[in-house]
C-alpha cells in the first residue's frame, strides 16, 4: 500500500546510486526498474518507491505525475526565432 506523498516523492526524489544517480526516479527507465524485480529492490522506503514507480510506468501512467515535478524547468515552452523550414533558392543554376 502506498501513501499519499508517494507520488510527489516518486516525482521529486532523485536516485542515489547506481547508472542513473542523480536522475529522479520518475525518469528512470522501465527496463532498469525490471532489473531489480529479478535481482531485489533497496532495502526500505526507496525500494518501496521504486516498485511504485515501476507499476506506474507499466500501466502507462507517468503523466499524471508531471505536476508534481519540480519546478526548475518552466512549465510552457518559449520558442525563439529559428530559421525557416523551407529555404528559397538563390541560385538558380544549382537548381539545374
Amino acid at each position: 500500500m502506498f501513501e499519499k506523498d508517494d507520488l510527489v516523492k516518486i516525482a521529486r526524489w532523485n536516485m542515489p546510486f547506481g547508472k542513473y544517480q542523480g536522475h529522479l526516479l520518475l525518469d528512470l527507465p522501465e527496463a532498469y526498474l525490471l532489473w531489480f524485480v529479478d535481482r531485489g529492490f533497496p532495502q526500505g522506503e526507496l525500494g518501496r518507491l521504486m516498485q511504485l514507480c515501476l507499476e506506474i510506468k507499466i500501466n502507462g501512467v507517468e503523466g499524471l505525475l508531471d505536476p508534481f515535478r519540480p519546478t526548475s524547468e518552466p512549465k510552457t515552452k518559449t520558442y525563439s526565432k529559428t530559421k525557416a523550414a523551407y529555404v528559397f533558392p538563390t541560385n538558380r543554376e544549382a537548381d539545374d
